[in-house]
């Protein structure tokens, strides 16, 4: 196979994997009218952002993608995604610039039906979750309060970090102005269950596109907890059982330290966010048994008002919160041990809404 054939291939097998081909495409009756929806991307110019919107203008659903940034390369990043010869001609606009910020945003999110939010610091070397809190609090808090002027009724995908308190954080903020809808809040967590599915390829020697893992929780260090007694046919040992939840639980570290300081997780999350992205589309476009894991408004477990977990969804977003099911004891004790500190992480983003005075 000549170099060029390769690259055709593995780009095309990149793309199913995001189940946006042909194939996917061609699985809608031709006597149905598929919706089509306007998605605006919030931090659209960073190390997520840019790789997420590119992945957004390839989904068959997405009729307008606005982008937003504070970079004033903003709209150079929407023409250079605009120039990608993608069927059905999707525009890109670009909105950026540290001046009028809030107008600005408010452009891209105009006739936003969902709301796609990598915008904030990115975590450094050395530099927990919880250190970025105070970074992304704000940015996260303005971007909720615009969003509750300009597209109220939007789904909102959260991915800036941590997501334990900054999905709280965007709750408080809607409930401040009177336009939550706890179905449509989504913190983006399936980057963990991407990492469970090549880890776990990885270590019994499947083919990744095989694989299914549930990952409940947070998403943060020990929040983090793949079911691994779930999945159906494999065969870990003791050892491989606490190595995979540990590597699966701070995979994140070893993408940080591995770019020696050059970033961090961000094509990864990039493709992750893409997926979820894509699901909560189909659900809204009407198909129906579209379950994924998300950190959502929930009460499935005593104490935490959020918690990541498989939810199905519908055209109006959750439509359920599923079950857990029967855990191992080893899974029960890391569930019994993140408790506490994602109830923390979930109660500091609730009091960080309370204490701020509204301008």
């Amino acid at each position: 196979m000549s170099f060029s054939a390769l690259k055709r291939k593995t780009f095309t097998n990149a793309i199913r994997s995001l189940k946006l081909s042909t194939k996917y495409t061609r699985q809608f009756h031709a006597s149905r009218t598929r919706q089509s929806f306007n998605a605006c991307v919030i931090g659209a110019a960073g190390g997520i952002g840019q790789p997420l919107s590119m992945l957004l203008k390839y989904n068959p659903l997405v009729n307008k993608l606005s982008l937003f940034d504070i970079a004033p390369f903003t709209p150079g990043v929407a023409a250079d995604i605009g120039h990608i010869n993608t069927s059905g001609g999707v525009p890109c606009t670009g909105y950026g610039g540290a001046e009028n910020i809030l107008e600005n945003m408010g452009k891209a999110l105009a006739d936003a039906h969902i709301v796609i939010i990598p915008a904030g610091v990115p975590r450094q070397p050395g530099m927990a979750r919880d250190d970025l809190f105070n970074m992304n609090a704000t940015i996260v808090a303005d971007v909720a309060k615009k969003c509750s002027e300009v597209c109220p009724d939007a789904f909102y995908l959260v991915i800036s970090n941590p997501v334990n308190s900054t999905v709280p954080i965007f709750a408080e903020v809607l409930k401040k102005h009177n336009t939550y809808d706890k179905k449509k809040l989504f913190g983006v967590t399936t980057l963990d269950v991407c990492r469970s599915k090549t880890f776990i390829a990885e270590n019994q020697g499947w083919n990744v596109e095989n694989v299914d893992c549930t990952v409940i929780g947070g998403h943060a260090g020990i929040t983090i907890l793949p079911l691994l007694s779930q999945v159906e046919g494999a065969n870990f040992s003791k050892e491989d059982i606490e190595a995979l939840t540990k590597r699966i639980s701070f995979g994140g570290d070893e993408v940080v330290q591995a770019k020696a300081g050059a970033g961090s997780a961000t094509l990864s999350m990039a493709h992750a966010a893409a997926v979820f992205t894509n699901m909560v589309l189909r659900a809204a476009d009407g198909e129906e048994g579209i379950v994924e894991c998300s950190f959502v408004d929930s009460n499935l477990v005593k104490d935490l008002p959020f918690f990541a977990s498989p939810v199905k969804l519908n055209k109006d977003g959750v439509e359920d919160i599923l079950p857990l099911p029967t855990m191992s004891d080893f899974e029960k004790e890391c569930l019994s041990k993140m408790t506490p500190q994602l109830k923390t992480e979930i109660q500091k983003g609730v009091d960080w809404v309370a204490e701020q005075k509204e301008e």
